[in-house]
């Protein structure tokens, strides 16, 4: 029997939320209906300070986020379900990714931390609500990162050639789906994405993102900084691995380079550049041979980074996730929708070859709309 459930993600440039309502049959995905939320400015400055500050971290101020956070969310739930005409009665559950605060796989007690509070989710929209999907991956040993290959494989996968996924979100993950389905599927975060181009954009002009990639393509790469970026240790980390804006940010950046006789658009043009490089290398080295590539995310917009991919790539085919029955701005919070499917019917939601972890385990926290 169909299913309906709505997925909610907010990424890590904390442009909006993503609300997506989708059916799922026997773990088929069909996308429904689509909503972009806004997020307050003076609450998304909040969120980037809180997600940028490394030390003497406020608690009054992250919890007053968390619940302030999962107020938007439910809003952003009741409004995709007003403007498509369905009512809370008709949707099984919620799943909400949060808004990452803090991802620290790799330290002596590793953890991640994602607020928006599922609680006022649940009671504001009257929907049971799962949330919390990364820790106890985390608690299995795993990276907690990336959960979306078990999604693509349900959703992406052939019998008739070996895919990837490449979501460009803020950070850009892969997955590999072979078309042999005794082979292991493959996930891992790969690099940048689009957080430092995003970042220096907005830092020079104030602008949100690089529309298609006009910037960047004004301009050619300098090509001592992009050779200084792509001696980055995580490029060259194997996976399982998985990261965030505490690895990548424009501190870090500021550390590689001074940027004397370099262009704005000269450093715009060479961070494209490392993410379109970052995603060559790790289809190359780290994976078995592709036949076809699906680009996913915001990344799949920018028309220049989609024009260096095609050229760096050129024995691969190269796609989009709109080609395959799922828009490209969707696929994450049709994932979330689909792991609040899993957990609901206590099935797993991580795969352990792409997460690290010592198993599959059901993800997630559910709190029940009373």
């Amino acid at each position: 029997m169909p299913e309906l459930y709505i997925g909610l993600m907010s990424g890590t440039s904390i442009d909006g939320i993503d609300a997506a309502l989708v059916e799922i049959h026997e773990s088929k995905t069909r996308l429904l209906a689509t909503h972009q939320h806004p997020i307050d400015p003076s609450l998304k400055n909040t969120l980037h300070q809180l997600a940028l500050n490394k030390h003497n971290i406020d608690l009054d101020l992250l919890g007053s986020c968390d619940a302030e956070l999962g107020e938007v969310f439910a809003e952003a739930c009741l409004q995709l379900l007003e403007k498509n005409h369905f009512k809370p009665s008709q949707i099984k559950a919620i799943g909400s990714h949060g808004q990452t605060i803090r991802h620290q796989p790799d330290i002596q007690h590793p953890f991640s931390m994602q607020i928006g509070d599922a609680n006022r989710i649940a009671y504001k929209t009257g929907i049971t609500t799962i949330s919390d999907f990364r820790r106890m991956d985390i608690a299995a040993g795993g990276q907690g990162a990336p959960l979306v290959p078990a999604f693509h494989q349900a959703s992406f996968s052939s019998d008739t050639e070996n895919r990837a996924i490449v979501n460009i979100g803020g950070i850009a993950n892969l997955s590999y789906l072979p078309k042999d389905r005794s082979n292991k599927v493959l996930g891992f975060d790969c690099g940048p994405g689009n957080t430092l181009m995003d970042a220096w954009i907005h830092k020079i002009k104030n602008k949100d993102y690089d529309k298609e990639g006009k910037w960047a393509a004004s301009s050619k790469p300098h090509a001592e900084l992009l050779e200084k970026l792509l001696q980055d240790e995580f490029i060259h980390t194997r996976p399982p691995k998985s990261t965030g804006r505490e690895h990548y940010h424009l501190d870090w950046l500021k550390q590689l380079n001074t940027f004397e006789n370099i262009s704005d658009a000269q450093v715009q043009a060479t961070l494209c550049a490392f993410t379109v490089h970052s995603i060559r290398y790790a289809i190359e080295h780290f994976l078995p041979p592709v036949d076809t590539l699906i680009v996913c995310g915001g990344g799949a917009h920018n028309l220049h980074l989609m024009q260096q991919l095609g050229e760096h790539l050129c024995n691969i085919n190269i796609q989009t996730s709109d080609q395959l029955g799922i828009a490209t701005d969707w696929v994450e919070a049709a994932a979330f929708a689909w792991l609040a499917h899993q957990t609901l019917h206590q099935h797993t939601g991580n795969l352990a070859e792409a997460s690290g972890a010592s198993k599959s385990v059901i993800l997630g926290a559910t709190y029940f709309a009373t």
